[in-house]
Parts: structure tokens; sequence; C-alpha cells
């Protein structure tokens, strides 16, 4: 019996430095006599941050890893994030219409007792027009006027109002490295990776660095991002590409100013559809980030460049761009031997719906929780890890192409290619089969390998303008004056929350100058 006793994790950046301190903190690692979690990263390779969005699940994690978060707020330049608005996704730009749709982070009120709203909305008991999500949430009428999802009262990632971050990518990892080794026990080796060498086995022997030699481990934590050094290149796990299903597979991005300082800032992703991808516009303390994401089957680099500046207007004027390239898919097998791969190095899904953190977080959960005591245990903990990655992948997957295949969008060959049914999945398909005649519900999903909860599937779904016919079954929903009264009660209690909740810009503003104040209390204490 081989004892667990030292990972190493190559690479920093988000990935890196996420597992490294979840890892750390699950295992005590500040304790020598626990495992002890080493990070490998290079000086040489920047991190650009076009602001990145995440998912409602990185509150969990910042607060399992004691992030203070007004830290967090003033490390990462982080904002809030209460959902995603969907700009010309159903039909093009001036055409009659709906132009937009929100996808909230709160699950729909029901009131204990109360009928599922759903149905009775399909049925039409809702005021005349409104959207789903409108109808049942009051976080699309809070997110329109401003407001943070929060109070200055409320404690460390909680709120009335379930919600996210936006964040720039290098400043949070900045934040989780220096959180990491003062808190954690995360030690840290500032080196460049040349080579990983294979033992008798076929596992990682051990990776070479040209500043400090040899780095051994007992497990190895492939974070390098796209090139997938070890998991890839050395271990040789295979790469299934899913192209056929989402086109995307280019990006270019920009930091662009606000047009004034005190410009409010939204608390949610912009998406707005373009003629062969889709934009996002992130909003953060001090700038946005933004990026069209393209198909290159679908344009040319120069012209997706060109739509990208006509959105930026003046704000995109001077400034450079940064090309990405990528492909979608992702490795069946993340975890090979004594090598896991974490983030980019085991797959990539374009950022839609704020999944690639989403999926780190995933990674670092189950590795910890998977993670063998005994190195002869790794193969049972590989197949667990990998069965349940691939299966949260697919219907990552499912639920993206969803967003494409249901545009009434005919202006482009990319929107037509995405109704092609062959790129369709069969599962998604299937799906889309049985909600024609009932919406969505739990039971149509495995919860432990769902990123997205039947809610999400929901907002998208009636956000799209699917239709479900309920006509025959109308007999089975009787309570058509109930319904109405819950939807008239939400309306009234987003009123309320506009009174309850602050500015989205006031509130971060203010409890990053409340971290200031309190950092400098503890720097002239230290000095007295």
């Amino acid at each position: 019996m081989a004892r667990l006793k030292k990972v190493l994790v190559v690479g920093g950046g988000t990935a890196g430095w996420l597992v490294a301190c979840y890892l750390a903190k699950a295992v005590n690692a500040v304790d020598p006599r626990s495992v002890q979690v080493h990070l490998v990263e290079s000086p040489d390779i920047g991190l650009l941050g076009v602001g990145e969005a995440t998912f409602p699940s990185i509150r969990g994690t910042l607060a399992a890893i004691g992030l203070d978060e007004r830290r967090f707020l003033v490390g990462a330049t982080a904002t809030y994030k209460q959902g995603i608005l969907y700009r010309h996704w159903v039909r093009p730009s001036g055409s009659p219409g709906a132009d937009h749709f929100f996808h909230p982070f709160n699950a729909p009120s029901q009131r204990p007792g109360g009928p599922d709203l759903l149905p009775y909305w399909l049925l039409g008991a809702a005021p005349p027009g409104m959207l789903f999500a409108d109808a049942v949430s009051m976080q699309s009428t809070v997110v329109d006027h401003f407001r943070a999802p929060k109070r200055r009262k409320d404690g460390d990632y909680q709120g009335p109002m379930n919600h996210a971050f936006h964040f720039d990518a290098a400043c949070f990892a900045r934040v989780l490295a220096e959180h990491g080794q003062e808190v954690l026990g995360v030690v840290r080796h500032v080196a460049t990776v040349e080579r990983a060498e294979r033992d008798e086995r076929g596992g990682i022997a051990r990776v070479v660095t040209k500043e400090e030699g040899e780095l051994t481990a007992d497990l190895y934590v492939d974070c390098t991002g796209l090139r997938g050094l070890l998991l890839g290149n050395v271990m040789q796990s295979p790469f299934r590409s899913r192209a056929d299903v989402l086109f995307a597979d280019r990006a270019v991005a920009m930091q662009v100013p606000y047009d004034t300082p005190d410009a409010p800032i939204p608390s949610y992703t912009i998406s707005t559809a373009q003629e062969a991808g889709w934009i996002w516009d992130i909003g953060l303390q001090r700038r946005r980030g933004v990026g069209y994401v393209y198909s290159s089957r679908h344009t040319t680099d120069d012209n997706a460049e060109a739509v990208f500046r006509r959105y930026l207007g003046k704000a995109g004027e001077g400034g450079k761009a940064m090309h990405i390239r990528f492909e979608t898919g992702y490795r069946p097998e993340h975890w090979r031997q004594n090598c896991v791969a974490v983030g980019l190095a085991g797959g990539f899904v374009e950022p839609l719906e704020s999944t690639g953190i989403a999926l780190i977080e995933l990674a670092s959960y189950l590795l910890t929780h998977l993670l063998p005591g005994d190195t002869d245990d790794m193969a049972g903990a590989a197949r667990h890890f990998n069965e349940m990655m691939a299966a949260r992948y697919d219907r990552i997957i499912d639920f993206i192409k969803m967003h494409y295949c249901l545009s009434q969008r005919r202006d482009s060959a990319f929107w037509v290619d995405n109704r092609d049914i062959a790129g369709i999945p069969s599962t998604l398909q299937d799906k889309l089969t049985k909600w024609k005649h009932r919406p969505p519900h739990r039971l149509d999903f495995v919860t432990d390998l769902e990123m997205f909860m039947p809610c999400s599937w929901q907002y998208i779904l009636y956000g799209m303008e699917f239709r479900t016919d309920l006509a025959p079954m109308r007999s089975a929903y009787p309570h058509m004056d109930a319904a109405r009264d819950e939807f008239a009660m939400i309306q009234r209690a987003a009123g309320r929350a506009l009174g309850d909740l602050p500015d989205h810009r006031m509130l971060v503003e203010q409890l990053c100058s409340e971290y200031a104040a309190s950092s400098r209390g503890r720097a002239s204490a230290a000095h007295r």
C-alpha cells in the first residue's frame, strides 16, 4: 500500500489555482502530515482577463475555501451576475416580435401549496404578452433597474437573489494564488515546465522544469489549458470533437472602457446574436470585457472583427483585438493513471452559459471527493471521475445547442445550419419531442449529472418561443384564478424588491471601500 502524499498542479490561472485551493482546503494541506499540494506555473505565460462569467455554484466554492467576499471583489475587480440577457436570438434585429429574453438565476416562484406556474403560463393565465421568466420571477425587474442581488448587511456569498459573479480572470488567479499560499498551505513553484517523463507503468514519473529541475508527485493535475501538455501530449488521451454540433470555433475579444466612470453596471451577461455567432458583453468595475464568438466555417476572421468593432462603436476605437482559436469537445478520459485534467486541458465548450469555470469547480469537487488515500486505488477513482465528467459535458452541449436550433433566424447560413436535424444530438431531439405536449419536468433529468436545473431549460425553451400545446390537457389545470393571483403577487413582490435592494455599482464600490479601510486598519495595527 502506497499512501498518496503529494499532488502537483501543473499550470496556474483560474483552473490551476482554483483546484489547488479547493483541494488544499479539503485535505488540510497546512498540516505537514496531510496530503501536500504544490503548484508550478511559468513566469512567462501572461493571462489576459477579458471578462469572465460564472455560475451560481461559484459562491459555494469561494465560501468553501474561506475567501472573504470583499477581498474577492477588490482583488478580482468583480461584480455581481444575476443571469443572462439574450438579444436577437429568436429573430434578427428589426424583425417584428420580442427582441430579447432573460435567463434569471432565481428559480420560478411558487408559494407552498400553490400551483406550478409553468402550465398556467402556457395556458394564458399570466398577463398578456409577458415572457415566462418575467412572469414567474422578480429577477428580471431587479436587473432592469440595475439593482444588486444582495444588501450590505447580507453575509458573505448570501443574498435574497440567486447570483454569481463577473470578474477579470487574471486578477482572480492572483487573488487565489495569494489566498492559497497564505492561508491554505499551497506550495508554489515559479518555473517553466519543459517536458514530462513517464514511468515504467506508463504514468507520469516527473515533470522537468527549466528553473527547478525535476518535480515529482503521486498525482499530477494538468491545468495547462488548451495545450493539454500532460494529459494530451504525454498521456495521449484522445479528444472527442463536438464541432458537428456546436459550430463556433473562434473568438475575438477586447477590454473597453465605460462611457463614464459612474456608468450603471448591468448585473447580467449580455449575449447578442450576430450573423455567425454571438457577442458577450460583461461589466466589471472599471471596464467592460467584450468578445465575439463565431464560426470560421460561416465567416472570416476579418469579417468577424469588423462585426465586433461595429458593435463596440467608439468604445473600441484604437483598441487591439485579441483573436482566440478553440474547438468544442472534451477528452472522455479526463483522468489517466496518475494524471487528471482540470479546465481547458480536459475540454472546452463555448462560454454561452458560463460553463467553463463551473466545469473547473465540478472537476475540483470530484477530484477532492474521489481522491484515493492509496495510490493503488487510482484506477477506480479515474473511472468514476471520467464517467461523471463525460456525462456532464454531453448534457451541457445539448443545452447550448438548444439555444441555436430553436432560433427562428434565417438571415445567414450559420443560423440555417443550426436548424439542420443532422447537427442536433438525438438526446436533445428526444427531449424536444416530449416537450411539444408537456413542459420539462425534473424527472427528465439526472440531477447529479446536470449543470442546468429544469428551470434553466424552461427559461431558454420558452424564451426562444418554443410551443408546448397543453390545450388537450386544459382540464387537468383547474386553478386558473389561483395562478393569476400568484402572477400578480410576483409582480408586487418585484416592486418591493426595488425598494430593498441597492444600486449594483453603489454596493460593489461600498463593499470594496470597506475592505480597503479594514486593510489599512490591519496594516496600521501591525506597525504599532
